[in-house]
């Protein structure tokens, strides 16, 4: 259910502001977003497992956050990062 290091890696050289960053809002919201996806799969096939949808609606409210934050900060670099992940809003 979770992503893989490989992935995370990616993620973080992608869509860093700088060379090393891994907190950034951009980094954090990408990686939210890439488990947000693969719970949403689960999901399809285990209608009942509410537990983990507990989970996913905790990480949708962090992104949601990250993303405000963003917007609040800057607002192009949080349209640069909605186009960039597909995110409706």
């Amino acid at each position: 259910m979770s992503i893989t290091a490989e992935e995370k890696t990616r993620l973080m050289k992608e869509f860093a502001t700088k060379e090393g960053d891994t907190g950034s809002p951009e980094v954090q919201v990408a990686i939210l977003t890439s488990r947000i996806n693969t719970l949403t799969e689960h999901f399809k096939t285990h209608k009942k497992d509410n537990h983990g949808r507990r989970g996913l609606l905790k990480m949708v409210a962090q992104r949601r956050k990250l993303l405000d934050y963003l917007k609040g900060k800057e607002e192009a670099r949080y349209q640069d990062l909605i186009k960039k992940l597909g995110i409706r809003r």
